[in-house]
């Protein structure tokens, strides 16, 4: 689930006129106004059924459906059909969102994992401000495979560096504990060279293998 941003401006939608609520009315607006036209959506079922299987199927892109459904949309029913159903989900996910404070908490926190990896690949992006200036699709997509590849392999690199320093203070008699683990983070920009180090020396040295075993119990933590 997505992090809502500025929900308060956002509408809920009744599912019919009629409806009241003891407590939380007021978020819906005025009585009458902000209803599910569930008609719309039952007129234009099977439409709206053809056009997600196809997506599912690969027969056509998200982006030409978006740019299909934006056309004229005030007289394109399927649009919307759809901008009624994103309605109804919308309205749900908020209500769950303010009533659950452990939901909250953990779509914030998983939120945050994606916004460092993407400012960390941002700045790993260094050429151009990491702006993609070719218009392309193929070239952008080419630009995104790489700049994901590059970045996965400095976290790669930077997490089996803070392994083996974790190893080394384990066998000098420290307690890690999956606590202090948490509080690490492979996003560290402090001593990663962009521009890199060409050492030709160590072209023939072989990297010693992955280890995976720390010595730390995470199944006592979860």
């Amino acid at each position: 689930m997505p992090r809502v941003r500025n929900w308060k401006d956002l509408n809920f939608y009744r599912p019919a006129a009629e409806m009241r609520y003891r407590h939380i009315d007021a978020l819906f607006g005025e009585p009458g106004r902000n209803v599910i036209d569930w008609q719309l959506i039952e007129a234009h079922y099977a439409d709206v059924m053809r056009v997600v299987l196809s997506v599912q199927e690969g027969k056509i892109s998200s982006t030409t459906l978006l740019r299909r459904l934006s056309t004229y949309s005030r007289r394109n029913n399927i649009y919307q059909a759809f901008r009624e159903i994103g309605r109804a989900i919308r309205t749900v996910q908020l209500l769950r969102f303010l009533s659950d404070a452990q939901l909250r908490r953990r779509t914030t926190a998983e939120t945050n994992k994606v916004e460092s990896y993407n400012n960390f690949s941002s700045w790993c992006r260094f050429g151009n401000a990491g702006v993609i200036a070719a218009n392309d699709p193929e070239e952008q997509e080419k630009i995104l495979k790489f700049s994901t590849l590059m970045t996965n392999a400095v976290i790669f690199h930077t997490t089996v560096d803070m392994m083996t320093v974790i190893r080394e203070l384990i066998a000098e008699g420290w307690q890690i504990t999956p606590a202090d683990l948490a509080a690490l983070s492979p996003y560290v920009t402090a001593r990663i060279q962009r521009f890199g180090v060409y050492a030709t020396d160590e072209i023939a040295l072989t990297p010693e293998p992955f280890n995976t075993h720390l010595g730390i119990d995470l199944a006592a933590a979860s």
